[in-house]
């Protein structure tokens, strides 16, 4: 009887946990809706409000890859170098070599996945020690090549189909927030539904135990490397939508919205653990955050200043989630 009880507080305490993960980030978004309606006027307009869906658009497509990395206990520093390179080399291909634009789309996804994939095999093949080792690498090597591509230049001036996910809309709503959705109800599927979703969870749980269940750990990481890598290249096509420009220097620190994304959703940096429905949540927060900066004229060394601190309060909500450092 009393082992039975025990049983049963324990699925109490574990589906309080889960209740307070879902919801709370969606409150505290809600909570902030609320504060900067009252604080700014400007806030709570339809234009405002598709604004930020657009603007939140290339952050919740980039945070889906980061979402998968950080499931295996992994991360994947090279995400806005990734976005640049692949959408610099879709802009020589369209413009200097005035390639078909669809083909040009289809080189920018394939470049992306290709470079998340050498992450992934630096990760699986050289066996580095950390995904942040070889995913910083390739962050540096992939953006000094987007400075050689096109000489440092600008690529402008994109046929309709190349910037189509980027800047159209359906009625008031961008295009890349429908995007969005889609994407993110495929990944729940694929996370929740197939095998390879489970896989990747129990590699991010333990590797060493995936394995000896005769799963294909080095398999799991090099596609979810990949998979980064297209969503990075995505993110990329949808930017370049937006500002019908290819530029070397584009997705500087965006691998940190993502990670602060992710880690407020409730996915934990240990691994294993996180839901890519709060991940959306996360993006949300974190672009409502900014564009309310934006609204009440806070500076951007300000607005750097505070989404730094947001990641640190995150990861150290996560650390106690997880009890990590409890006797």
């Amino acid at each position: 009887m009393a082992k039975h009880q025990t049983m049963t507080d324990r699925i109490k305490k574990r589906s309080l946990k889960d209740y307070l993960n879902t919801f709370g980030v969606l409150l505290s978004l809600l909570l902030l809706c609320v504060i900067l309606t009252i604080v700014s006027p400007q806030f709570l307009t339809v234009g405002n409000l598709m604004n930020v869906a657009g603007q939140a658009a290339v952050n919740s497509i980039i945070s889906i890859g980061m979402f998968l990395a950080i499931l295996t206990s992994g991360i994947d520093l090279s995400v806005g170098s990734v976005l640049a390179l692949s959408t610099m080399f879709m802009g020589l291909f369209a413009k200097t070599f005035n390639m078909n634009p669809y083909l040009a789309l289809l080189s920018c996804l394939l470049i992306g996945t290709l470079l998340g994939l050498i992450n992934g095999l630096l990760l699986t093949k050289l066996h580095l020690p950390h995904p942040f080792i070889s995913t910083m690498g390739t962050k540096q090597m992939a953006r000094g090549l987007c400075l050689v591509v096109t000489a440092t230049q600008p690529v402008y001036g994109f046929k309709a189909p190349i910037v189509f996910l980027g800047n159209a809309s359906l009625g008031p709503v961008p295009v890349s927030f429908i995007l969005v959705g889609i994407l993110y109800g495929i990944m729940y599927l694929f996370l929740n539904r197939t095998n390879t979703g489970r896989y990747i969870y129990a590699v991010g749980g333990n590797k060493e135990a995936a394995r000896l269940s005769g799963i294909n750990v080095d398999g799991i990481l090099n596609l979810v490397y990949a998979m980064s890598g297209f969503m990075a290249a995505l993110a990329g096509i949808v930017l370049v939508g937006r500002v019908d420009t290819a530029y070397p220097l584009a997705g500087v620190d965006y691998e940190t919205d993502a990670i602060a994304a992710v880690i407020i959703g409730g996915a934990s940096f240990f691994g294993g653990v996180g839901k890519i429905g709060n991940t959306i949540v996360g993006v949300l927060l974190m672009a409502v955050l900014r564009n309310g900066l934006n609204l009440l004229g806070v500076t951007s060394a300000w607005q750097t200043f505070t989404i730094g601190a947001v990641i640190i309060i995150a990861v150290f909500i996560d650390v106690l989630r997880q009890g990590v450092g409890k006797k």
